[in-house]
């Protein structure tokens, strides 16, 4: 068990301070050009080196929810997910935001069911489901939304699991809980970098803080995971097989992580994150990148991610679902063609 807990959850003045951040997304409206959107991302090989990046690859972010597939490692690395025979599609739930929908609920209470569990031993919280079809039933039906639809549910789900094969308490989300403190050490491990802190998430649970380039690190090393045979690495390689393999589990229809990731036919895990963030794991090319937008606008971390894999060759930019983030057309209520969202002039 791994007991060593970091300082505080608050890091020192100016610790996030985000510098020299390049422009990456602009809003164009007729001839003018309306708003820009500034960041940084970094992609990183395999070796944890740097390729490319664009403003401060040493920003210091809070990943969020792209640090989903990290938080999950242990589920798999400790043998819990075998041991309650755990498949695909509960692992891409590990690692989803999803919208909850039906298929994304329904996975989940039969994973606590599996478990002997119930919705009240989630510490994450009810959320009203993005899904339209899920919001309308619960409105007829003169329900309130529970914790199962949450769209962190199946990363709860995961840690309860774990949770349940470590015999450890009911509060699986504090700091100094084994399940938090084996996070912590994946997510040191693959970052390759001392968290200097962490935040408290949407879900309730901690959110270590790293470096942009510690999390395209750690990407790269998802990506490259079929070329080692520890056992860590042997879950990644699932995980971000699992991702690709179920992109409607991930996020859910109309959304950016699902449709990218179908369009790039089995090539390339994404995965967003709260405040403009997003990630891709690229196994075939063993690279890793990671984005934040500095002023957490996610139609522009949409945006930057689809350029940069165009750029990278994993993503057609002519492709449909490309195009409804990038140099996508601004549509007003009548459906009249207003303006364009695209990549910032020498963005890539």
């Amino acid at each position: 068990m791994v007991e060593r807990v970091i300082g505080g959850n608050l890091p020192r003045k100016g610790e996030f301070t985000m510098t020299n951040p390049v422009p990456m997304t602009e809003i164009w409206r007729g001839p003018f050009l309306e708003s820009v959107h500034l960041g940084h991302a970094v992609i990183c090989d395999d070796t944890g080196q740097i390729v490319r990046s664009w403003g401060d690859p040493n920003a210091r972010i809070y990943p969020r929810s792209s640090a989903k597939m990290i938080q999950a490692l242990p589920l798999l690395s400790s043998g819990a997910a075998a041991k309650y025979g755990l498949n695909s599609e509960h692992m891409a739930l590990a690692c989803a935001s999803h919208n909850g929908a039906a298929i994304h609920t329904d996975r989940v209470s039969a994973w606590l069911d599996h478990l002997g569990m119930g919705d009240d031993d989630f510490r994450c919280g009810p959320q009203e489901p993005a899904d339209l079809d899920a919001r309308n039933g619960l409105i007829l039906d003169h329900t309130s939304p529970c914790q199962m639809h949450n769209n962190c549910s199946g990363k709860h789900a995961g840690f309860l699991t774990l949770n349940q094969h470590m015999d450890a308490g009911a509060e699986y989300i504090d700091i100094d809980h084994p399940v938090q403190q084996a996070c912590l050490v994946a997510f040191e491990e693959t970052t390759g970098e001392t968290s200097p802190g962490y935040g408290i998430d949407g879900c309730s649970a901690p959110n270590f803080a790293t470096s942009l380039t510690g999390l395209a690190r750690s990407m790269a090393w998802f990506a490259s995971a079929a070329d080692r045979s520890d056992r860590q690495s042997a879950a990644a390689e699932q995980l971000t097989a699992a991702m690709i393999k179920h992109p409607e589990l991930v996020a859910g229809e109309g959304r950016a992580c699902t449709e990218l990731m179908r369009a790039m036919n089995g090539k390339v895990a994404i995965k967003t994150g709260a405040e403009a963030v997003f990630i891709a794991i690229l196994p075939e090319k063993r690279m890793g990148v990671a984005l934040k937008i500095a002023d957490g606008t996610t139609r522009a971390s949409e945006c930057a991610i689809a350029a940069i894999l165009v750029e990278l060759g994993v993503l057609d930019a002519d492709h449909p679902a490309t195009r409804k983030y990038m140099n996508a057309p601004i549509l007003n209520r009548r459906n009249v063609d207003c303006g364009v969202i695209k990549p910032a002039a020498g963005f890539i």
